[in-house]
């Protein structure tokens, strides 16, 4: 296949409708949950453990005008110092667990850790390495798990608010 063909040809992609009425009832549900546990949106600091950036692809589309997590009272924020919530992604690495354990001192009490993707909640298919020591909760105490490979945003954000409910039917 030549590249002026490649350009022109159909893409193999997901077909998305231009509303997703599941994932906007999904979303709303999540902001509701997100204002009456924190009163106000839900910053989380993503750090990624030593993934494939499958996972982390993923969670930028939530960024995207499509899914819009800022909507739902989703912010990404820069510092953990800024954070209520930690998610990472991939098998941590012998080399990141230092930086993940940094990570999570730095975040503010209470804090919420999030393991995103197969890789981070169970090690996936780097399970067993010399390089990781697996899963994210080999280094952190995991509060939710949100399995895929990688989870598609409509699942990150069903993942984010059945943690939500979570939260609120222990308190």
């Amino acid at each position: 296949m030549n590249a002026i063909s490649n350009i022109f040809r159909k893409k193999i992609t997901e077909t998305l409708s231009k509303e997703d009425l599941e994932t906007k009832e999904a979303g709303m549900q999540l902001k509701k949950e997100i204002n009456t546990i924190f009163g106000r949106s839900l910053s989380i600091r993503e750090v990624d453990a030593g993934s494939d950036n499958a996972t982390e692809i993923e969670l930028v589309n939530l960024t995207t005008p499509h899914y819009d997590a800022e909507q739902y009272g989703i912010a990404f924020v820069a510092s953990p110092r800024h954070a209520d919530a930690i998610i990472i992604t991939g098998a941590v690495t012998i080399n990141m667990a230092e930086a993940v354990k940094k990570v999570y001192e730095a975040t503010p009490h209470p804090k919420l850790v999030i393991a995103v993707g197969d890789d981070a909640c169970n090690g996936g298919i780097l399970k067993g390495s010399y390089a990781t020591l697996g899963g994210a909760e080999a280094v952190l105490p995991i509060d939710w798990k949100i399995p895929g490979n990688p989870p598609s945003p409509k699942e990150i954000l069903k993942g984010l608010l059945a943690l939500m409910q979570s939260i609120r039917d222990k308190k």
